[in-house]
């Protein structure tokens, strides 16, 4: 996956953090992504990932000449990881929501 949007996640949720804990001079930067547009683009990333490794077994299956097992297999391994990933990204960020929900004011 791409560290640079995991790395605008950080910088944007640190803001948020700082923001969260008085420190209102802590703004995001300007050039900085938005959570939704990093978000997205990390779900792109994973769909696109399972729509190639598809496309791979799918040639592999009919005997396409320019398919093999291996990429095939490496294909599947990347798209298993990385959905894998995202799904334990939601988990954390569901988790986070229901950590704020609960929270006195």
């Amino acid at each position: 996956m791409d560290t640079k949007g995991i790395d605008q996640l950080l910088t944007q949720m640190n803001a948020a953090a700082a923001i969260a804990g008085g420190n209102s001079e802590a703004a995001p930067a300007e050039g900085a992504a938005n959570f939704a547009d990093a978000l997205k683009g990390a779900i792109d990333q994973v769909n696109n990932a399972q729509q190639t490794s598809d496309k791979l077994a799918q040639d592999f299956q009919l005997g396409k000449p320019d398919a093999n097992v291996q990429d095939v297999m490496i294909s599947l391994q990347k798209a298993s990881i990385s959905f894998q990933t995202m799904v334990q990204v939601r988990n954390k960020l569901v988790a986070a929501y229901q950590d704020v929900m609960n929270m006195q004011v």
